[in-house]
């Protein structure tokens, strides 16, 4: 019995100690794991994400360029100028402008007469893109012309002359400065004849033939292809000043050359004329020595026939 309580007492004592024994083993085990299953997680877990890149700050618009301002015209409008633009029709009637803008009733009646009206709206509807540019002289600048000057020009010289009002470029109001002189007119027969030269500094533009200086006023008419201004004066061009070449004197007509053969056969024959009618030269001879001449000659046949 005693045997068997000592068994069990031992039994009992052991049991506390095994299992602290297991406690400890089981300890030591999970810090010995522990590391191995920490490398393992971190293993298999995935490779961090790479960070995105930071995101730029939104660029500052920069300042708009303001738009140039339109550029400002040389020549000024004229209070009775028409409206620009073509009329309800679409087309241009020069002549229609002119009598609207009023005080141009010279040069429209000049631009009929002449008929370079028909040579001017011709170039127009040809030239749309170029276009054309009418310096017009109002009737107080023809009147300042010495009277009848214009009707003692030649009919070439008249249209020459109204042509000469007319660019056959378009010319805005504010474009003056970028002509190049000498500027070239209708009337340009050739690349020196016809020309003026144009002058634009502040709100002035000014007009130099060479014979008269003048001054654009105003606006009467513009829209893309024509414009018209109004000059203070009818301008004269240089090449009406200019003198005219002489034309050379005709040649005269040399008198044809007597021929050389003919003259010394005919000395020929007025001398053997002398030698042979000696006689009859003696006859015509002065009158005291006529009877003598005979008598010689009576002897002369004598003694020929003697012998």
């Amino acid at each position: 019995m005693r045997a068997k309580e000592k068994l069990r007492n031992r039994q009992s004592n052991q049991q506390p100690s095994i299992t602290n024994n297991m406690k400890q083993t089981l300890f030591f085990s999970l810090l010995l794991l522990a590391p191995i299953f920490s490398f393992s997680a971190l293993a298999q877990s995935p490779a961090a994400a790479p960070k995105a890149p930071a995101k730029p700050a939104p660029a500052k618009p920069a300042p708009a360029t303001p738009a140039p301002a339109p550029a400002k015209p040389l020549v000024p409008a004229l209070p009775n100028s028409p409206l620009s633009g073509p009329d309800s029709s679409g087309s241009q009637d020069i002549v229609k402008i002119l009598r609207k803008a009023k005080s141009f009733n010279t040069l429209i009646r000049l631009l009929k007469t002449t008929q370079i009206i028909n040579q001017v709206n011709a170039q127009l509807v040809t030239s749309k893109n170029g276009g054309l540019t009418i310096l017009a002289p109002d009737d107080g600048a023809f009147s300042e012309l010495k009277a009848g000057y214009f009707n003692s020009l030649g009919d070439r010289q008249q249209k020459a002359l109204i042509q000469f009002h007319v660019l056959p470029v378009y010319v805005s109001s504010s474009n003056f400065d970028a002509l190049s002189n000498p500027v070239l007119t209708l009337a340009s027969d050739s690349p020196t004849g016809y020309q003026l030269n144009v002058t634009a500094y502040g709100n002035s533009v000014n007009i130099s033939t060479g014979v008269v200086n003048a001054t654009l006023t105003g606006i009467v008419y513009t829209d893309k292809t024509l414009a018209i201004y109004h000059v203070d004066k009818v301008l004269i061009p240089l090449d009406f000043s200019k003198p005219k070449p002489i034309a050379p004197a005709p040649a005269l007509a040399k008198a044809p050359k007597a021929d050389k053969d003919n003259s010394s056969a005919e000395d020929d024959d007025q001398a053997q004329s002398s030698k042979n009618s000696s006689g009859a030269i003696s006859f015509v001879s002065t009158p005291g020595t006529t009877l003598v001449s005979f008598a010689v000659a009576l002897l002369a046949a004598a003694a020929t026939m003697s012998c």
